[in-house]
């Protein structure tokens, strides 16, 4: 019996997490599933998680808005850490931090060894200001940068900030208003994206990219209008 955790970052139950369950997990709309969503266009019984083999394994459980995982429709699928599951108006990340940690140090191992190819073994490096067996963190490995010859992705890594305290009503609901914003567009970004189950690599169509880099530029100019005000 595994142990495995689920985090819904978007639909009714955005937010929340549910760590340490027992598989076999049930998902749907009805009491008596492990995890009971308030989405209307989630099935009664949709999915169930199970082990088998040491494989972590979705199975839809012929639902009516069929079920996703990275973009695709899927009946059956071996799930990897970091996989996002779409039931519904629903959206799920499979793996806690520190799991998907451990996936993307693992790419980035094979993501090395490939680039030191035929170096000496004396000029062959592990990542910068790391060791081989480090453990490393969800925010190291979401900021490292292979290209990098510097120790910055050592040193820096983006951690999430905390909220104002003491906001008036109003402030209050503006600061929703702007991170459900952002939210949106970042969640039409999400289920555009196309995953190569062979390369793990990601793939963008153009106008997503181009929706990308508008929502950077929006930002760029929030942040500014905040750090000079008129």
């Amino acid at each position: 019996m595994a142990s495995i955790t689920l985090r819904i970052i978007d639909g009714a139950d955005r937010g929340a997490i549910y760590e340490g369950l027992e598989t076999p997990v049930s998902i749907g709309r009805e009491e008596g599933n492990t995890l009971q969503l308030k989405d209307d266009r989630v099935s009664r019984f949709h999915l169930k998680i199970q082990e088998d083999h040491s494989k972590i394994v979705l199975t839809d459980l012929e639902s009516t808005n069929g079920t996703r995982v990275n973009g695709e429709d899927v009946h059956l699928r071996i799930l990897r850490h970091g996989d996002m599951i779409q039931v519904g108006r629903s959206v799920i990340i499979y793996g806690s931090e520190k799991q998907i940690a451990v996936r993307l140090a693992a790419l980035r191992k094979q993501q090395q060894e490939a680039q030191n190819g035929d170096l000496p073994e004396d000029d062959r490096t592990s990542g910068p200001g790391e060791s081989p067996d480090a453990e490393s963190s969800l925010e190291f490995e979401l900021n490292w940068n292979a290209q990098q010859d510097d120790l910055q992705a050592a040193i820096y890594s983006l951690q999430p900030p905390e909220l104002p305290e003491r906001l008036s009503p109003a402030q209050a609901a503006q600061l929703a208003e702007l991170m459900d914003y952002i939210h949106i567009r970042i969640r039409h970004l999400l289920v555009s994206v196309e995953v190569n189950e062979r390369t793990e690599n990601v793939v963008l169509e153009m106008r997503e990219w181009q929706s990308l880099l508008d929502l950077q530029a929006r930002l760029a100019v929030l942040l500014r209008s905040i750090g000079e005000p008129e």
